[in-house]
């Protein structure tokens, strides 16, 4: 049985930001070259499923977990 991470939610200014720059917003990693890694690596998951594209646009409600551990993407 696969545990459930802890959802955090994370408020962005806009409507949209890129996946890498959630990332070390949510301080799910500490620079921009972590997040690159880790998207390349497929540890990364944006609403469940794997996302390779580092420039993936995120939208209010949009869920990524890296590692365990989750944040939500809010307004």
């Amino acid at each position: 049985m696969t545990r459930q991470p802890r959802i955090e939610d994370v408020a962005i200014a806009g409507d949209v930001i890129r996946l890498g720059q959630f990332l070390q917003l949510a301080g799910l990693v500490d620079t921009g070259g972590e997040a690159k890694e880790a998207i390349l690596e497929g540890d990364v998951e944006v609403n469940g499923e794997v996302d390779l594209r580092r420039g993936r646009q995120l939208r209010h409600g949009d869920v990524v977990t890296l590692d365990g551990r989750g944040a939500r993407v809010s307004a």
